[in-house]
């Protein structure tokens, strides 16, 4: 087989390949979310939840309600972007002030969430997703 045409192939996978990132990335981000709310898998300082209609709240519930949303794949583009901004106020609010760098301020998984979701709301789910589901539903009825 020649280097172009592997090239090609692996270039097929890109559909499938946005879809595991949203996949994959949602799992991720959820437990963000369940700490905020639930104190799970692990508790946050001083072992409380966020207090109801906070700033983190709201945070906790776009990382679990839009993260599970994400994960399946359901109104994908309005809630990616929803997420993205989410975590450039996180970044920017709570990061960015401590330092510079990412790698010092600990700001790295809100920094990468946010072009995560800025790509998928753009880009869309991938095929393995509801709302591809929904389309190709919607599609077949005419």
């Amino acid at each position: 087989m020649a280097d172009n045409e592997i090239v090609a192939r692996w270039k097929g996978f890109a559909p499938q390949l946005l879809s595991v990132l949203r996949i994959v990335a949602a799992f991720i981000f959820i437990p963000s979310g369940t700490t905020k709310l639930f104190g799970w898998p692990v508790a946050m300082p001083q072992g409380v939840t966020a207090p109801w209609f906070s700033e983190i709240w709201f945070a906790g519930v776009i990382e679990t309600f839009g993260g599970a949303l994400l994960l399946i794949g359901l109104c994908t583009r309005p809630i990616a972007f929803i997420a993205a901004g989410e975590m450039a106020v996180a970044y920017f609010q709570y990061h960015a002030p401590k330092a510079f760098w990412p790698s010092v301020n600990q700001g790295t998984a809100a920094a990468l969430f946010c072009f995560i979701w800025l790509y998928v709301s753009s880009a869309g789910p991938g095929p393995w997703s509801v709302d591809a589901a929904i389309r190709s539903s919607a599609g077949s009825r005419r």
